[in-house]
């Protein structure tokens, strides 16, 4: 006896209760559009010179604290991530460019130049104009124009999350958000420890470059997700099949099926 496959057999593939593995999850969107309200938010309450009194006492008791003695192993530390955010700060990204050209990922090329010229140049640039914050009295790096936000620290958020999503498989991705945030909260530290921020910048800093980081990777999943496809990487095996057999159900469906259409 010969029967087809049910229309539960044959369940479409974006009804899958496995889901591609690479794709974000689905606190992605709503995380950026936190993280980017806050800088924002910080960043209006700070253009006005007179609602800044408020945010400016959190910021001098944090940097009083912050106030020494700067020597030691926390010295050697922020100065290490002080040369991470700065010159090697550079290296990695453009090594991370290399390595997806090499890949021939393109279109993860293009989250993460997209990623940085917007996160890290075009809205801290931006800010810091607008906002025209003075840095700290006496910083102990050598330090531009404008303290708000941190350039470090956007730069340090954008790196975590641009590489967790192009680069972190999803079962590992957790344990990578936990080494990133640490790293990311080192960085913010660093820069109030060398009194080269206020505590409001690194905080607005770190939310400007996870939130553009996300809001992209939200933006781009769909093209990730196919060029992770078209070029075979580890993961996508599963979605591959999908495309090939119609995600006709679960392998006892599928068997059964095909024992009823040959019998």
């Amino acid at each position: 006896m010969t029967r087809a496959l049910s229309v539960a057999d044959t369940t479409p593939a974006h009804h899958n209760p496995h889901p591609d593995p690479t794709a974000p999850s689905a606190a992605v969107l709503p995380l950026g559009m936190a993280c980017s309200a806050l800088a924002a938010g910080l960043g209006f309450a700070l253009h006005d010179r007179s609602g800044r009194s408020e945010i400016q006492v959190v910021d001098h008791h944090w940097l009083t604290w912050m106030g020494g003695p700067h020597g030691g192993v926390y010295a050697a530390l922020a100065d290490v991530l002080n040369w991470f955010g700065g010159p090697l700060g550079a290296v990695l990204p453009v090594a991370l460019l290399l390595l997806l050209i090499g890949r021939r990922r393109w279109w993860s090329v293009a989250y993460l130049v997209t990623a940085y010229l917007l996160g890290n140049v075009v809205v801290v640039q931006v800010l810091k104009h607008l906002v025209d914050r003075p840095r700290p009295a006496h910083p102990l790096v050598r330090v531009d124009h404008g303290s708000f936000p941190s350039g470090h620290s956007a730069g340090a958020a954008l790196l975590v999350v641009v590489v967790g999503a192009v680069l972190v498989p999803a079962a590992r991705r957790r344990s990578w958000w936990l080494l990133g945030g640490a790293f990311i909260l080192a960085m913010m530290w660093s820069r109030t420890w060398l009194h080269a921020h206020w505590l409001s910048d690194t905080v607005a800093g770190a939310s400007i470059g996870a939130g553009a980081a996300l809001l992209l990777w939200r933006a781009f999943a769909p093209l990730l997700a196919r060029e992770r496809i078209s070029r075979g990487l580890p993961g996508d095996q599963d979605g591959v099949r999908r495309r090939h057999f119609g995600d006709v159900g679960s392998l006892e469906q599928r068997v059964d099926g095909v024992r009823d259409l040959s019998g």
